[in-house]
Formats: structure tokens, C-alpha cells, sequence
């Protein structure tokens, strides 16, 4: 670390550390989240090797199963990393050898999932149908029909990267008659969008904690079928920390993580769990539909136009293009400095910007949202500022 002459590594580092002002998340997650949730960050530290820990784990399993829709032939398995980290423990542990990951291919993060499988020396086959563009589903009954060598289908529920919601139900539906095994990339609609692993065919459905669930980052989980992670001692391990074998058994069997766990983010999740099941999914959907309703209307009327058409988009997440003489780098630093945060895109969809309604918003803060964003149409901007690409969760 290069420290100024001025300074010492003291006050640098306190610089660094100072806390920003309060924010209003627009991003795609992390999202602003309940009070009781923030809250629960603040409970005694705790041994993950004691009994209370034990409570912990199983509490937050059985709700995150809830949430997925699971019965008692389900359970979840928890770990400590993002969405990411659950998705690759399970791309990486439950293809066997010989199997092959069938990836419907519309956006950034159905990229990620192939990315993973390709990492871990699995096989994928790609059905390309262009970011933004919906899955056509007589593909994907094509490809299961005609190669027998496809175990399982990665479909990602909703690519936040485009604002796409794909067609889980009607996908599942595809994958069970073919006899196939679904993995879903949950990541961002769990909580806020119609999902139930029994009715929708789903073998393996990834969830996080910070997104529409409403939780603080850390935690990453992954519900699937006790018979099915019973059935994964057949696949040899591709990793050690990912194993999601060796997690399920630590977790369920020993009623204890296999590494040391968030616990205080496991705390932050419990109460977001149950805040989450209180409110209901379709309850939850339909504040975070009204505020998307509410913002997609205002900004049309400034030329913004949706990436994907209506009957397509997700209720958290909306991609708009930007009209002529509107940069985003400039509509961003004046949002923000106005304590309102809004997300860039990956460069290759050209001049668009990310708006997410997802998490604890208030109509009030929607409103004051939508005056910041006309006062900074308003203010003099420069062209020709980049859009940032698209982060990793």
C-alpha cells in the first residue's frame, strides 16, 4: 500500500473505511433491506461447533426450502459465498461423467453457467438464442431429443443482465419428459417471482441471500431433492471447498457446517426467511411490479424504452435504452450524489442503463427517485462518458 507523505497507514486507512451516506439501492443486489434484518447483524457472536449454531443452520435450511416451494422430500444446503458459489458447487457435483450440461443461451449470466461447467472440464452445449431474445422452447425439445449424452439443463430463471424472464414452468415441464435433470439459477427471482421446485420440474434450484430475498450478502444456498444429493456419493468430487455433497452430509447428518460458516449473515438470513414468508412471494411481486410499473411509465415519457417487450420482463429488474444525448456515467454520478443508485450493463448491449425495484423501497423513496432522475436529465451532462460492464454476483 503506497501511503502519502502526509499521511500515516492510520488515517488512511480510516479514509478508506468511512461509511457512506445513506443509499437507496437500484442495483440488482445488494439490496436495502428491513430493519430487523440490519438488526440481527448485532446478535451475540457465536462457536458455528455449538448447539445454538445447530438451531441456526437447520432453521434457515427449512425456511429456504419453504420459500423454494420444497416438501418433506426436500432440504436445502447452505453456504458461505454468493449466488455464485452455490451455483458452482452445484454445476460442479452433480453432471457425472460422461454428462452434459445443455445451456438455453440469452444473456450474461446463462454465459456464467456454461463458463462454470466449461471450468470444471464438463461438457456444455450452448443454444444460442441472443441476449434479449426469449428461449424458443421447441429447441430445447429438439436438442433433448436428439442427443442422449445431455444429463442436465442449466436455464437461468432471470437474466438480470437483460431484464429476462424465462419460462421456467414451461421449460420443467420439457425437462421432466425428457427424463433430464434442471438446474435453475434462481439467484435473482427467489422471493419475488412465481417459483414452486415440485410444479415447475426443478432437480436443483440456487438461491442467495441478497437479492429478492431481501437479505444482507454472505450467504448462498442451494434445495434440492434428499434423494438426489443422497444420490451424489455416485459423482466423483471436482472440488473441495464446493463439494455439495460433503455439505449436505456435514449439514444434515452432523447438524454442522463443513467450514466455518457467515454466521452472522446466517442471522440476517433467518430473519429475512421469515420475513419473506410473511409477506408471501405473490404479495412481494406485486409491490416490486408497481414500483417497476411506476418507473417504467415515468421514463418512457423521457424516451427510455424497455430492452425487452412486455410479457417478457421480470418485476425487479428493467433494462432501458438510453435516447440520444443521455450518457450513463453522467446519469449516474448525478444520481447518486442525490443517494440513489442505478446499475451499467455489460458494453455489448450498447447504450443501456439497469434500474432494479427489488428490496425494501418505499413509494415515497420511488417518488423522490423519479424527481432526482428528471433534475439530472435536466442538468447539463457531457457525452461520450463509458457505461461500467456488468459486475459478477
Amino acid at each position: 500500500m503506497t501511503v502519502r507523505a502526509t499521511e500515516t497507514p492510520a488515517t488512511a486507512a480510516t479514509a478508506r473505511t468511512t461509511p457512506p451516506p445513506h443509499q437507496v439501492l437500484l442495483n440488482p443486489g445488494p439490496v436495502n433491506v428491513h430493519d430487523r434484518v440490519r438488526a440481527a447483524l448485532a446478535y451475540p457472536d457465536v462457536c458455528h461447533r455449538e448447539p445454538e449454531a445447530a438451531e441456526l443452520l437447520d432453521a434457515v435450511r427449512a425456511k429456504a426450502t419453504a420459500v423454494c416451494g420444497g416438501d418433506e422430500r426436500h432440504t436445502s444446503v447452505l453456504l458461505a459465498g454468493s449466488g455464485t458459489a452455490a451455483l458452482e458447487a452445484v454445476i460442479s457435483s452433480v453432471v457425472p461423467e460422461g454428462g452434459t450440461l445443455l445451456v438455453p443461451h440469452n444473456g450474461h449470466y446463462a454465459e456464467r453457467v456454461a463458463s462454470i461447467a466449461e471450468a470444471h472440464r464438463i461438457p456444455v452445449r450452448r443454444l444460442e438464442f441472443g441476449w434479449g431474445q426469449p428461449i424458443d422452447l421447441a429447441a430445447v425439445d429438439a436438442a433433448l431429443a436428439e442427443d442422449a449424452t445431455i444429463s442436465h439443463v442449466g436455464l437461468v430463471h432471470h437474466e438480470t443482465s437483460t431484464g429476462m424472464l424465462n419460462p421456467l414452468a414451461e421449460l420443467g415441464e420439457i425437462v421432466a419428459r425428457h427424463d433430464r435433470s434442471l438446474i435453475v439459477d434462481a439467484i435473482s427471482t427467489l422471493g419475488a417471482e412465481p417459483l414452486d421446485v415440485v410444479a415447475d420440474h426443478v432437480d436443483w434450484c440456487v438461491g442467495t441471500a441478497n437479492k429478492c430475498l431481501e437479505g444482507l450478502p454472505g450467504t448462498s444456498f442451494v434445495c434440492a431433492p434428499r434423494s438426489s444429493l443422497d444420490g451424489l456419493s455416485e459423482v466423483r468430487p471436482r472440488t473441495y471447498y464446493l463439494d455439495l455433497r460433503a455439505h449436505h452430509v456435514a449439514q444434515d447428518r452432523d447438524r454442522a457446517p463443513l467450514f466455518t460458516p457467515a454466521v452472522q449473515a446466517l442471522y440476517a438470513l433467518d430473519v429475512a426467511l421469515d420475513l419473506t414468508l410473511e409477506e408471501t412471494v405473490a404479495v412481494r411481486s406485486r409491490r416490486y411490479r408497481e414500483h417497476a410499473d411506476r418507473v417504467r411509465a415515468h421514463l418512457a415519457r423521457h424516451g427510455f424504452e424497455p430492452l425487452v417487450p412486455d410479457g417478457h420482463r421480470a418485476s425487479s429488474v428493467t433494462v432501458f435504452r438510453l435516447p440520444d444525448g443521455v450518457e450513463y456515467q453522467h446519469l449516474h454520478d448525478r444520481l447518486k450524489a442525490d443517494g440513489f443508485v442505478i446499475y451499467g450493463c455489460p458494453p455489448r448491449l450498447g447504450r443501456v442503463c439497469r434500474i432494479a425495484t427489488m428490496g425494501q423501497l418505499t413509494t415515497d423513496q420511488i417518488s423522490a427517485f423519479l424527481a432526482a432522475f428528471d433534475a439530472a436529465l435536466d442538468a447539463p451532462h457531457p457525452t461520450g462518458a463509458a457505461t461500467p460492464s456488468t459486475s459478477r454476483a
